[in-house]
């Protein structure tokens, strides 16, 4: 049995792992931490996580980037694996969880969606077959609850495209209306859309002279990030310090 340290617990996706674990036979929530702190739950609540006194395998978090101090406070006092899953973070706590590799397993992923990862890919080399003639434009869309914009998995297509592409001088554009030019070959467009219950839309465009592609994916639930992170959770147990992602996930098969 696996137990887990579940940040964020009391939100849409905390509930929503917390309700997979639940229904598994090999998981347990065994405590969690979030901002609030309700008068009954299924397992301890703690609004410091280092406050915590519970014996734990690994720790998920689904929180927001206010509550990563509290975190890597916790993963310093413990070396505790950890999966985090929190998009927005700085770049300065990027940096600071990149620190804590060296004493504890970090998995870090933007998104924790199979299919995500898989457009990736996809994106990686179609950007690389067609890229200059072709512009590269990447939509979003999310619910009107979803605070950070472009998402982190926009973010995370960009800069892979880019990566592929070597060119570090390849600008990401986020908005378009304080300029009145022609489009430059050199950028990607990034675009968000807030609006109703949008569980996760995205889309990369590639648009050349006489044709369109078009590469998507749309989430359906909530449930195909929860699945995602706790399968990092199970893979990460046992690892040994460093740095992984959902290749290495995806690589193990």
């Amino acid at each position: 049995m696996i137990h887990i340290f579940l940040s964020g617990c009391l939100g849409r996706m905390g509930r929503t792992i917390a309700s997979i674990a639940a229904a598994s036979d090999d998981l347990w929530i065994v405590a969690g931490s979030d901002a609030r702190i309700p008068e009954q739950h299924d397992f301890p609540v703690f609004t410091h996580p280092v406050d915590c006194d519970i014996p734990f395998d690994v720790l998920i978090d689904f929180s927001n980037p206010a509550a990563l101090p509290g975190l890597l406070d916790l993963i310093r006092a413990r070396h505790c694996p950890a999966v985090i899953c929190t998009t927005g973070l700085s770049d300065q706590q990027k940096a600071e969880l990149d620190t804590l590799t060296a004493v504890a397993p970090i998995f870090i992923s933007a998104n924790m969606s199979l299919g995500i990862n898989i457009l990736v890919d996809l994106a990686r080399q179609a950007a690389a077959l067609l890229y200059p003639e072709f512009n590269i434009e990447i939509i979003e869309a999310h619910h009107n609850q979803k605070v950070d914009a472009p998402s982190g998995t926009a973010l995370l297509l960009a800069e892979q495209i880019r990566d592929r592409l070597d060119d570090p001088d390849l600008n990401f554009v986020y908005d378009r209306s304080t300029r009145r030019e022609k489009r430059p070959d050199r950028e990607i467009g990034i675009h968000a859309v807030r609006g109703g219950g949008i569980v996760g839309d995205h889309t990369v465009v590639l648009a050349g002279p006489e044709e369109t592609i078009e590469l998507s994916h749309h989430a359906h639930s909530r449930a195909v990030f929860a699945r995602g992170a706790l399968a990092a959770a199970r893979f990460l147990v046992g690892q040994q310090p460093g740095c992984y992602s959902m290749s290495d996930l995806l690589r193990r098969g």
